[in-house]
C-alpha cells in the first residue's frame, strides 16, 4: 500500500472586522467576484458551483466546486477542482478582541504539484488582500 503525502498551504491574518461581516464576503456571490472570482456560489452543503476566470494557457478558467461544510460566521469548505486536481479549501473564522483571525487552509497538494502549490500561495495572497478591501468597504 502506498500513501501519497500532501501539502497544505495555510494563511491566518487578523482582520479589524466582526465574523459576520467576513462572512458575508466570503458566501455572496457578488462579493466573491470582487474579492476571487465570477462564481455560482451558494451556501449550501452538497451545492455544485464553479469560479471561473480568464482562461490562460493550459488552463480553461474555470474551477469546479462543492460545498462542503457551512457553520455560519465560523467554517465554510469547498472542494477545489482545477486541471483534474482536487484539493480542499477551508476558512475558519475566530472572533478575538480586536476582529477576527481568518484562517485560510487549501490542502491536497502532492509532492509533485509544486508549481501549483506555489501558484496557489501567489494567488491566496493576491485574493486575502482583496478580501480584506472588499470586507472594509461593507455596511
Amino acid at each position: 500500500m502506498t500513501t501519497t503525502e500532501t501539502r497544505s498551504l495555510v494563511i491566518e491574518r487578523e482582520m479589524p472586522y466582526p465574523p459576520e461581516k467576513i462572512w458575508r464576503a466570503l458566501t455572496q456571490g457578488s462579493l466573491i467576484k470582487e474579492w476571487l472570482m465570477d462564481n455560482d456560489f451558494q451556501p449550501e452543503v452538497g451545492h455544485k458551483f464553479s469560479f471561473r476566470s480568464t482562461p490562460v494557457a493550459n488552463w480553461n478558467g474555470v474551477i469546479d466546486s462543492e460545498v462542503r461544510i457551512v457553520e455560519p460566521n465560523r467554517k465554510l469548505s469547498y472542494a477545489w477542482v482545477s486541471l483534474g486536481l482536487e484539493s480542499m479549501v477551508v476558512w475558519t473564522l475566530v472572533e478575538t478582541g480586536g476582529g477576527t483571525l481568518l484562517r485560510m487552509e487549501h490542502s491536497g497538494f502532492r509532492s509533485d504539484q509544486d508549481a501549483a502549490y506555489k501558484g496557489a500561495n501567489y494567488g491566496w495572497q493576491k485574493f486575502i488582500g482583496n478580501l480584506d478591501r472588499v470586507v472594509a468597504g461593507l455596511q
